[in-house]
This record gives C-alpha cells, sequence and structure tokens, in this order.
C-alpha cells in the first residue's frame, strides 16, 4: 500500500490516539492529504498551534453524531481510521444515551457516509472492554464492532471494506491511570480498586503502529488483536509511587478484575500468527478467510485474558514503559 497516494480521515482526530498517529504518517508515511474530524473548535486549534500545522493537513469540525457532515468530509477520501468515542466508563454509565448516540450511532454514520462515499478501507478501534462486556461502554463498543464487521455485507458489490482492531490500555492516554497515579503520588498515597487487578498494556505508538500495519493487510470483516504484555496494577502504582502508601479502594461497577481480548468462542474463529491474532468474522459469506493459510487456528477453549497471559511486565520493565510521562509530567504537558 502506498501511503503517498492515500486520503486518510482520522475522527476523533485531536485525541491521544489521532495525534500519535498524524505524527507517525507524517513522519513516516507522508499521505496525500490527512483530514481531523472532530468536534472541538479549541482542541483543534491547539492541536494546530502546537505543530500539526503541515501543508497536507485539514481540519474539519463535525461530530461522528452528523451523517451529513460525514459524508462531506469523506469526499475523496481513501482511508479512515475511526477513533471518536465515549470512553469513560463512569461518564458513559451516568448518561448512558450519550454513549449510545456517539458509540454506536456515531459508528453506524461512519459506516454508511463510508459507503456513500466510496472510501476504500475503514479501520474501527476498539477495545477490550468490548469482550463480555460488564458496562456501558464495553456493550457500546461491541455493538460498534459487530456493526463495522457486518456492514461489510453492505459492501460486498462496492469497494469499501470494513475492520476493527482491539487492544487493551494504552500508557499514559487521556483518561488512563497513569496520570491519576503521577498526580496523586505527590500526597504520598495512590488508590487501586482490587490488589488483584491486571491489565493488557501498550504504548500508544505501538497502537498507532499496530493499526497502520493491519489497515496495509486488511480485507475486510477481520478484528485484528495484537499481542501484548499484562501487568499488574499494583505493580503500576509501585513503579510510580514506589514510597507511597497504596490504599485499595474496591472495585467500582463496570469495572473487571481481569480483561479479555479474545473470548472461548471468539476463539473458534480465530487465527494465530507471530505478533498478532486475526478474529475471522462468524459468517464470511463475503470475504477476510484467507487468513486460515497465514497462521494457525487456535486450540479448543483458548481465551486471551490478562491474567494468564505468557508475557509480563514487572515493576522495572512498567518503568521503562512510563519514563516518557514522568518527563511530560514534570514538565507540566501530560493530559490527564
Amino acid at each position: 500500500m502506498n501511503w503517498k497516494n492515500q486520503v486518510v480521515l482520522v475522527t476523533g482526530g485531536t485525541g491521544s490516539f489521532g495525534k500519535k498517529f498524524v505524527e507517525i504518517m507524517l513522519k513516516d508515511f507522508k499521505p496525500k492529504k490527512i483530514i481531523i474530524y472532530s468536534r472541538d473548535e479549541l482542541k483543534q486549534y491547539e492541536m494546530q498551534a502546537s505543530g500539526f500545522d503541515h501543508p497536507s493537513m485539514r481540519y474539519f469540525i463535525g461530530d461522528v453524531r452528523d451523517r451529513d457532515r460525514l459524508q462531506r468530509a469523506m469526499q475523496g477520501v481513501d482511508v479512515v481510521v475511526h477513533a471518536a468515542a465515549l470512553k469513560q466508563v463512569p461518564a458513559c454509565e451516568y448518561n448512558p444515551m450519550e454513549a449510545v448516540k456517539t458509540n454506536i450511532m456515531g459508528t453506524s454514520n461512519v459506516v454508511e457516509a463510508a459507503l456513500d462515499a466510496g472510501v476504500k478501507k475503514v479501520m474501527a478501534l476498539s477495545t477490550d472492554k468490548a469482550v463480555n462486556p460488564v458496562n456501558l461502554y464495553g456493550a457500546t463498543k461491541l455493538a460498534g464492532e459487530k456493526l463495522t464487521v457486518q456492514s461489510n455485507a453492505y459492501a460486498a458489490g462496492s469497494a469499501t471494506r470494513f475492520s476493527c482492531v482491539r487492544y487493551g490500555n494504552v500508557v499514559g492516554s487521556r483518561g488512563s491511570v497513569v496520570p491519576v497515579f503521577l498526580k496523586q503520588r505527590e500526597s504520598g498515597k495512590v488508590t487501586i480498586t482490587d490488589d488483584r487487578m491486571t491489565r493488557f498494556w501498550l504504548s500508544l505508538e505501538q497502537g498507532v503502529r499496530f493499526v497502520v500495519s493491519c489497515i496495509e493487510q486488511m480485507e475486510g470483516g477481520e478484528v485484528f488483536v495484537p499481542r501484548i504484555p499484562s501487568m499488574k496494577v499494583i505493580d503500576l502504582a509501585k513503579a510510580i509511587a514506589p514510597n507511597a502508601k497504596v490504599d485499595v479502594i474496591g472495585i467500582r461497577p463496570g469495572e473487571k478484575l481481569h480483561e479479555v481480548l479474545i473470548s472461548e468462542d471468539e476463539a473458534r474463529n480465530t487465527i494465530e500468527l507471530d505478533k498478532m491474532f486475526v478474529v475471522q468474522p462468524a459468517e464470511a459469506f463475503w470475504f477476510g478467510y484467507s487468513w486460515q493459510k497465514r497462521g494457525k487456528p487456535l486450540s479448543d477453549g483458548y481465551r486471551y485474558s490478562s491474567d494468564t497471559n505468557k508475557e509480563w511486565l514487572d515493576v522495572d520493565g512498567i518503568q521503562k514503559f512510563i519514563e516518557p510521562f514522568e518527563k511530560l509530567y514534570a514538565a507540566g504537558k501530560l493530559e490527564g
């Protein structure tokens, strides 16, 4: 895939993922045009003022809830990366219809607009919270995944293809626990909800490069899952604030002890490769099944869970991950 010929649109482009995606695109891939599509004019202004003002960049004010605006923005677009979402679990629980309108209806609008505009590839970002969801955020992301994957049935007679990437917690992203622990460290006490809790972990750059690689390889209908390490949340607290007291406050509503990236039922349709898993559509009467020849099927009953993962980050490994965020926090530049 020659990115230099591609026009790329990123929904939610002013977020943590969007900024890093654009940074890597401009540095390494140099697409013909990058369109930032988001609803906050201030964030767009701040992003542009912070150096994201390359001649190939365009800024569109618009909400994924607005299908007409999406259709206008997608004219002449080759690749859409759908990163826009409401993702704070408590906010989604308290404002359930807002989560549904953005994460489900917004995804539907992205799909419809991409089909109407003749976009070639749409990659939607998902989360481990979508597997066996216990909160509304996870449920809306599961619905968004299903909408995206099954929309290939509409696209079978056209050029448009839809796939998803699903991964775990991103170190230091907006709303992540890293900025919270860094701030709590100053008081001498950090709070965690349960000392048994584990999470999948990857850096923002790893996430972006995985998405780019999957866009290049996608046929349509796949859910791509990276092989990533797990870590214990208590080890994260120790890595950030080794001298602070750890206060265990109890698990919150809608929170899991451990996260799952591939369930036992999905494993039946999943192919294992060296650096990732590919969940194939259960009913692929269109395309997306050539992955069978590139990897091996998973064993019966396989479950990719953060507590039984074979790869782990210890305290030292976590410290290496968070070093860049320590520097940003010290400089007052880390977004919470």
